[in-house]
């Protein structure tokens, strides 16, 4: 410490501390002398920020003192404090030199007693119901008869062979096991996990998606059973598609996952028999059912029988229902002959008659009155009419073909007068009438040079004028073949059609 202080000043007996130096020694002081300490209070204001340390106060009816818990701490802890928590903190104090206080690292933390846990539970309870979510319209009915059941719990104790073994006696069934901690700090997230996992599967997948979920566990103190009264937990079974049954403890403890549980069961064996039925008694239903089936049948039939035969006792005999028809037919039979005969002379007379008023001279005397009726009607006929309406119709059509003739040929004009036009400026703009005008194209190494320094490089010149090609050393290269000046012969003209 003597390193820290400054000699006093002339007449001055205190030695000079700095600001930092003062905070240290305090700090040094305070940690050395309460290294570890257990300090009970009540939990008053929470802060959780970002980084996931947990700052809170602890606080008595007289002081207040500060505390925090790092992150790797606050995640082990298996209660989380929450305002209003009477708990025990065991820590160290030390103090924070940037706002001159003095606080407690906190190492551990429980309620202070069974008293404190009840009351942070119902806190909660009251909290999560007045969401909803222990609401009966959100619960879910039981499967009758499951095909996979999984179940929720620790491999290795006794309530998953007390299941299995209840389930084997009464119906089996495909179990899906999802191994989890039961107590400890890493209870609560497994369970979490193992519903939202069930949840998860896919229907037709390879591993087939559970019908039911048990969350299982034996009975034990309420720390014991504390993480089933996680929010985390109670929210996954809520929000579980597959119907839930909760058997956690005894029939005498309670949890909050028995709440949102869509049933819950005393203990875990009394879940495996709300989970299925006893296959002795649906075999002995089934055939009871069976019996009174082939009953009724019986009934049915026997009834049926002696009403078909009541009702054939009151039908007329087949003999009686034909006679009358029967004596109809032959007395119609033997009225049929005379009436044929009677028919037929009648016919025979009207066909005389018919044939009587049927003479020569009149049948002329009809074919002279249409003939002149004929004669008549052609006389009406004005063919003079006709054949000017002909001549009149034939000499328009001509005009109107003139006219399309005329104007295919001005169309077909234009057409070649604009195709000569875009030739023209095509040959215009072309470089072939620029080498016309009196310029060159240089070529090296079968590339166009633009440069003096790229000609310099090139292993042979050849320069490209209108007329041909010269090569450096005077060579004439082929002259490039001209292009037809003659103009094209034009397509004949579109003649008249008609």
């Amino acid at each position: 410490m003597s390193d820290l202080i400054d000699d006093p000043s002339p007449g001055e007996n205190a030695p000079e501390f700095s600001v930092s130096d003062l905070s240290g020694v305090i700090k040094r002081v305070i940690e050395g002398e309460f290294s570890h300490v257990r300090v009970k209070g009540e939990v008053g204001r929470v802060s959780r920020p970002r980084s996931g340390h947990l700052y809170l106060d602890l606080k008595d009816d007289r002081a207040v003192l500060a505390g925090v818990i790092w992150k790797g701490v606050a995640g082990r802890l298996t209660v989380q404090p929450e305002e209003g928590m009477e708990v025990v903190a065991t820590g160290r104090l030390t103090t924070f030199p940037g706002q001159s206080r003095y606080q407690i690292v906190i190492e551990d933390i429980k309620p202070a007693g069974v008293g404190a846990l009840m009351a942070m539970l119902e806190k909660r309870r009251t909290m999560l119901a007045g969401e909803g979510l222990f609401a009966p319209e959100r619960k879910k009915p039981l499967p009758y008869l499951p095909e996979v059941i999984g179940v929720v719990t620790s491999p290795s104790g006794a309530v998953i062979r007390d299941i299995l073994h209840r389930l084997r006696d009464r119906f089996p069934r495909k179990v899906l096991i999802w191994p989890v901690a039961v107590q400890g700090e890493k209870c609560a997230p497994e369970v979490t996990r193992a519903i939202e996992g069930f949840n998860a599967m896919t229907l037709g997948g390879a591993l087939p998606r559970p019908d039911l979920i048990i969350v299982a566990r034996g009975g034990g103190s309420i720390e014991d059973l504390w993480g089933f009264n996680e929010e985390s937990v109670v929210r996954a079974a809520a929000a579980s598609d597959i119907p839930l049954i909760s058997a956690v403890g005894h029939e005498t403890d309670t949890t909050l996952i028995d709440y949102a549980s869509d049933h819950r069961a005393p203990t875990p064996t009394a879940a495996a028999e709300l989970a299925v039925p006893v296959r002795l008694d649906l075999l002995g239903w089934l055939d009871a059912q069976g019996g009174r089936l082939l009953q009724a049948l019986s009934g049915q039939v026997t009834a049926r029988r002696q009403r078909l035969t009541d009702l054939s006792r009151a039908l007329p005999r087949a003999d009686a229902l034909v006679e009358g028809p029967r004596q109809r037919l032959d007395a119609l039979s033997e009225k049929l002959p005379n009436a044929l005969r009677g028919t037929i002379q009648m016919r025979r007379v009207a066909l005389s008659e018919k044939a009587g008023a049927l003479r020569p001279g009149l049948l002329r005397e009809r074919v002279q009155n249409r003939r002149s009726s004929l004669t008549s009607l052609a006389a009406r006929l004005n063919t003079n009419a006709l054949r000017r309406d002909i001549t009149q119709r034939q000499r328009d059509f001509d005009r109107l073909s003139s006219r399309l003739s005329d104007a295919g040929t001005r169309q077909l004009r234009d057409w070649r007068e604009a195709l000569s036009a875009q030739d023209r400026l095509r040959e215009t703009l072309g470089y072939k009438a620029t080498l016309r005008r009196g310029y060159a194209v240089v070529r090296g190494d079968g590339e166009v040079v633009t440069t003096k320094d790229a000609a310099g490089q090139a292993k042979a010149l050849e320069i490209e004028f209108a007329d041909g090609t010269l090569a450096l050393d005077g060579a004439p290269v082929a002259p490039a073949p001209k292009k037809s000046s003659k103009p094209k012969t034009p397509p004949p003209e579109q003649g008249n059609l008609f």
